[in-house]
């Protein structure tokens, strides 16, 4: 499984609303400033987001947009299956249908167990646990000396 720049992105723009959990909307730019995506590219992301019902945008002055649940209720999983779609290495996994040989094939075994893997891999991670665990990335790098 690869994922794309949507993926990415997308994953980067829910931690920053995570980070910012309970201060109020924030707007597209801060996010694509702080996150490094373009906000044309933000804006075409926040869409899926929203109909998919993990951000809620809120308008007017100070408008913006905010988790639509609390960020320990957001798994990563929800994220990339949503931005990204199903995480099957080959489409024969999620259509069996679509191969003759499905019912008996081994690799197929194989390519199911891969998908679970990723996908009790990311259910495992919230949005809160990759909020957390930025944090204490950055206060990491403030602690840094250099000579």
């Amino acid at each position: 499984m690869k994922l794309s720049t949507r993926g990415r992105y997308g994953t980067r723009a829910m931690l920053e609303l995570a980070i910012r959990e309970g201060k109020g909307p924030v707007s597209l730019k801060d996010i694509a400033q702080n996150q490094e995506i373009s906000l044309q590219y933000l804006e075409h992301l926040i869409t899926p987001l929203i109909s998919g019902g993990l951000v809620k945008s809120t308008r007017g002055a100070r408008g913006g947009v905010s988790l639509a649940k609390p960020a320990k209720d957001i798994r990563l999983s929800d994220i990339i299956n949503l931005l990204e779609g199903s995480n099957a290495p080959v489409e024969c996994v999620d259509k069996p249908e679509t191969c003759s040989r499905a019912h008996a094939c081994a690799t197929r075994d194989v390519w199911v167990n891969m998908k679970d893997a990723v996908d009790q891999g990311l259910a495992a991670i919230t949005l809160k646990d990759l909020a957390e665990k930025q944090k204490r990335k950055e206060q990491t790098d403030e602690v840094m000396y250099y000579i």
